[in-house]
């Protein structure tokens, strides 16, 4: 399967679906990519990609490389090794655990933030700004 690079979402590249009538409780382990358009209760568990779209709700805590949400609601805290990634009209409620954030205009998010490299003392892309707000 070729993958299309204006394919941002990796839909061609899932290795699971779970659809928006879907209702899953326990513990969700994944290895590559994963899309969640119906409701999750409990922890997920990933290596690769986790992708939230439709009416996704988590209620649980989230630890993955990376998350992207088009959408939906998580109850719950997220750890990624990569990247979080919110788009209107997402909801967070949790604290979010990442090196890269990104947060759209217009996501509702009620929790705190840690970037890991920041508390590691890893230099600032711009030093000479580091210095001016010491």
């Amino acid at each position: 399967m070729q993958h299309d690079p204006q394919d941002l979402t990796g839909l061609g590249q899932l290795a699971a679906l779970l659809g928006p009538e879907t209702v899953f409780e326990g513990k969700l382990c994944f290895q590559d990519k994963v899309r969640i358009e119906g409701k999750v209760i409990g922890e997920i568990h990933g290596k690769g990609t986790l992708i939230l779209a439709g009416n996704a709700e988590i209620q649980g805590q989230i630890h993955v490389g990376t998350l992207i949400m088009r959408s939906g609601t998580i109850r719950g805290n997220i750890h990624a090794r990569s990247l979080v990634e919110a788009h209107e009209p997402a909801r967070i409620e949790g604290d979010i655990h990442a090196p890269q954030i990104l947060i759209e205009k217009g996501v509702v998010f009620e929790g705190k933030c840690t970037m890991p490299q920041a508390e590691r003392g890893e230099p600032a892309p711009y030093p000479i700004a580091k210095k001016l707000l010491q």
